[in-house]
């Protein structure tokens, strides 16, 4: 999740304001302390891919 969350160049408060998750659901993920379900996951990288969010040096990484 923080790959991908680094991949669009947005904070962890950006990303969570952006996507309407809350913060420490997030945290926890990047952490490691809990696991985001897969299908949350492939939609998340979807609407990057698809809104080009993600950062120019990045292309290539999702």
């Amino acid at each position: 999740m923080k790959e991908l969350r680094e991949s669009t160049g947005m904070n962890r408060r950006e990303f969570c304001e952006y996507f309407d998750i809350p913060y420490r659901t997030v945290t926890e993920w990047e952490r490691d302390m809990r696991h985001a379900p897969d299908y949350v996951v492939r939609l998340l990288e979807y609407y990057i891919r698809m809104e080009k969010m993600f950062k120019k040096d990045e292309d290539d990484k999702i």
